[in-house]
């Protein structure tokens, strides 16, 4: 199972990648936890990486392509994967099947989490964080057991900016601005299958198997 998982901040891509990744036992592959890795074993394709990292700058097409080929070919990925955050472009796109052509594979599915941007924003602004242990917390899913207190060290809970509504918007709009090739790119091939972000959490397993029937 090969699976591209497509879908803007909060629309619960993260908790599909997650599910998935439990029902067929492939593991989930993000870009940043792929760099990171890279970086902390310093391997030479992550101490360049490191270098753009370093400097505020986006790690090249070239270079993100190659560690996502070293990390398709560790063990753990070579009967199945979930990439979440790559590819990001037609060209990375692009790179991938030929990463995948060249050991004799191909991308299985490409699914896309759609959410209308209203429920994005409501689940997004509702967020808290504890900027002392990281824990985070929802004011209608999840809230705190005393108000405004963190449940784990008792510090005193913040409204992160980037979970403000003015800024959500924003990056759903830039969201959609630079994933809409990479969309047109995989709709033309007749690539892509859709799932809503807001189903049921005792309904999604069972909904996300459809897709793969």
């Amino acid at each position: 199972m090969r699976i591209v998982l497509l879908g803007p901040p909060g629309s619960g891509k993260g908790t599909c990648a997650k599910i998935i990744g439990k029902l067929y036992n492939v593991p989930v592959i993000t870009t940043g936890d792929m760099l990171r890795t890279a970086v902390t074993s310093d391997t030479p394709l992550g101490h360049t990486a490191k270098g753009y990292m370093d400097r505020g700058e986006l790690v090249p097409d070239n270079l993100v392509n190659a560690l996502v080929r070293d990390r398709l070919a560790q063990s753990d990925a070579v009967d199945g994967f979930i990439l979440d955050g790559y590819p990001r472009s037609p060209n990375q796109a692009k790179a991938l099947d030929k990463i995948l052509r060249d050991t004799g594979k191909r991308l299985d599915h490409v699914i896309h989490v759609i959410l209308e941007d209203s429920i994005i924003v409501d689940r997004l602004s509702k967020r808290r964080s504890c900027p002392r242990c990281g824990a985070i917390y929802h004011l209608a899913n999840k809230p705190p057991s005393i108000e405004n207190k963190c449940d784990v060290c008792a510090t005193a809970l913040i409204y992160r900016d980037d979970d403000k509504p003015e800024v959500i918007t924003h990056r759903l709009e830039v969201y959609r601005e630079k994933t809409q090739p990479l969309l047109d790119f995989y709709q033309q091939k007749g690539r892509i299958e859709t799932i809503r972000g807001d189903l049921d959490l005792r309904e999604l397993p069972a909904a996300l198997k459809r897709l793969f029937e």
